[in-house]
């Protein structure tokens, strides 16, 4: 499946300088990480879709509360933003629709799937903060709950990356889209990265 063509910049922005980036993927695969990181790159605020539906104690916001708090999240950044998560079921398209770039994380399962279990091992110690404020990992949740982190990333792996692959194929930045995928053991990652650096240098 190819991801880049030489004619396509690593990131396509509005034409005015301003990048609004949505990373999507599974669970596990690095978005948040990701986020940060351009974030610092481009200078644009990272804004969080789990901070924004889940309160603390594991609360879900009501839909439309959800909806209005990323809209607001949004239109508070008209210089661009990047923003982590998928939540399509709940957002419809207020954040894919808006964005100017779609980054979908697509690493092997073997890759990532050790990282997310030792990420919910570093929370389940307090070793490293929760997705959202007030949110703590609670071993009964991780280990004998549906809920389970690690089973949605488990169950979900073949559902995201079909349901992101279609995508792709009719919005792909190969077709004249905005959607670019990353895949690989990381090194097509570090040098997209670079390449993003290198951009912003040349601005």
């Amino acid at each position: 499946m190819a991801t880049t063509t030489p004619l396509v910049p690593p990131l396509l922005g509005d034409g005015a300088g301003n990048f609004r980036i949505s990373i999507v993927g599974n669970s596990g695969v690095g978005k948040s990480t990701l986020a940060q990181e351009l974030s610092a790159i481009l200078n644009v605020p990272y804004i969080s879709l789990d901070v924004l539906f889940f309160a603390p104690g594991w609360r879900e916001r009501p839909g439309d509360d959800f909806r209005a708090a990323v809209r607001a999240a949004l239109d508070g950044n008209p210089r661009g933003w990047i923003v982590d998560g998928n939540y399509t079921s709940k957002l419809g398209g207020i954040v894919s629709d808006e964005a100017t770039d779609i980054i979908w994380l697509d690493p092997p399962l073997l890759l990532y799937f050790p990282r997310l279990c030792w990420r919910t091992f570093l929370r389940l110690l307090r070793l490293r903060p929760p997705c959202s404020p007030g949110c703590e990992e609670m071993a009964r949740e991780v280990f004998f709950s549906s809920n389970s982190i690690i089973w949605w990333c488990l169950s979900n792996h073949s559902t995201v990356r079909k349901r992101q692959a279609e995508l792709y194929r009719v919005d792909g930045v190969h077709v004249g889209g905005k959607r670019r995928r990353i895949g690989g053991w990381g090194g097509e990652l570090a040098a997209w990265k670079r390449d993003v650096e290198a951009m912003v240098l040349l601005r």
